[in-house]
């Protein structure tokens, strides 16, 4: 009885504790990763949701870009933080489904390492090209893809990047040959100046440079038209029936992080998010807002690895 009693106030004072914790938190600066290159989409938006989400807290949020190897650098880094909520990641489906069923290691284990905090956005990808480029459709690329083998280059700045020409491909009937850039900024530049004539990135990365001209949208990979890229046709209506990959982006903290912070900063990004003009706002920066609870998102994520798993397993796609 002694022990099942001490059992129960030890218990108590950790759950009062971690109440405690929660009601200061954040005390300092929240650190966010951001595994990707600045300028890239998932950048952008982190950015925006910082600046309202360190308001809300009272301390500045600020950005870490720890780009490379899909995301992995950046996702390990947090994976090995203290779980005090002062590191927080910007997870994403290639940090958190994709990538642990195309690089043959992992540093951490996106199921075991995270503790899931909110789902903030999904946005569809686009196949761009350059405006010089002979490609007005997908018709156009698979043709020429048909045409010669391996000769068109296609620019690729992630792994959601790799999987949409990857099921490209293997839809299409086509080889096409991959250039693999660490993040959207150095890709752009590269699709912008003729270095590739083909890429693929997301809505929100691709928008600017397709509103000046300076590029072209040949497809978004969204099952429906995407209000984020009116007029641009999905690849599921020219040619590849049924095609549809959409990305998204998962606020995340190391595992062990207290529950309490967990909803607390849930709790201020669901507030957030439901602000028309920050919805407004992230729909202009090509996001479409999401939401929802820690434990959707982790049902949301465990989902999308069943999805993905066996597609990424059967097509024998791998990355070093």
């Amino acid at each position: 009885m002694k022990r099942i009693v001490s059992i129960f106030v030890a218990l108590v004072a950790l759950l009062s504790s971690s109440f405690v914790m929660a009601q200061a938190y954040p005390t300092k600066p929240i650190r966010i990763i951001v595994p990707y290159q600045a300028g890239q989409g998932t950048d952008v938006a982190t950015r925006y949701l910082a600046e309202h989400l360190g308001r809300a807290l009272g301390q500045p949020l600020v950005i870490d870009n720890r780009a490379g190897a899909g995301g992995n650098i950046g996702a390990a880094e947090v994976a090995r933080a203290a779980p005090d909520g002062y590191t927080l990641l910007m997870g994403t489906n290639g940090t958190h489904v994709l990538n642990q069923f195309l690089y043959p290691t992992m540093p951490f284990d996106p199921e075991k390492d995270f503790e899931p905090v909110a789902l903030v956005s999904t946005f569809p990808l686009v196949i761009l090209a350059n405006p010089s480029a002979p490609y007005r459709n997908m018709a156009d690329l698979l043709a020429a893809a048909k045409a010669r083998p391996d000769a068109v280059d296609v620019g690729l700045p992630s792994t959601t990047s790799r999987l949409v020409l990857e099921l490209i491909q293997k839809q299409g009937g086509v080889v096409m040959r991959s250039v693999p850039y660490k993040g959207s900024g150095t890709s752009m530049t590269d699709l912008m100046g003729g270095q590739v004539l083909v890429g693929i990135d997301t809505a929100s990365a691709a928008r600017p440079f397709i509103a000046n001209g300076k590029l072209k949208a040949l497809a978004v990979t969204s099952l429906q038209d995407s209000a984020l890229l009116p007029g641009t046709k999905p690849a599921a209506s020219q040619g590849l029936e049924g095609f549809q990959v959409v990305a998204w982006n998962g606020l995340y903290a190391p595992r062990g992080t207290p529950a309490a912070i967990v909803q607390k900063l849930n709790a201020e990004i669901a507030k957030i998010l439901a602000q028309p003009e920050a919805r407004q706002r992230l729909l202009d920066l090509g996001h479409e807002p999401a939401g929802g609870t820690p434990e959707s998102l982790d049902r949301f994520a465990r989902s999308e690895r069943e999805k993905w798993g066996p597609l990424i397993r059967s097509a024998g796609m791998k990355l070093e």
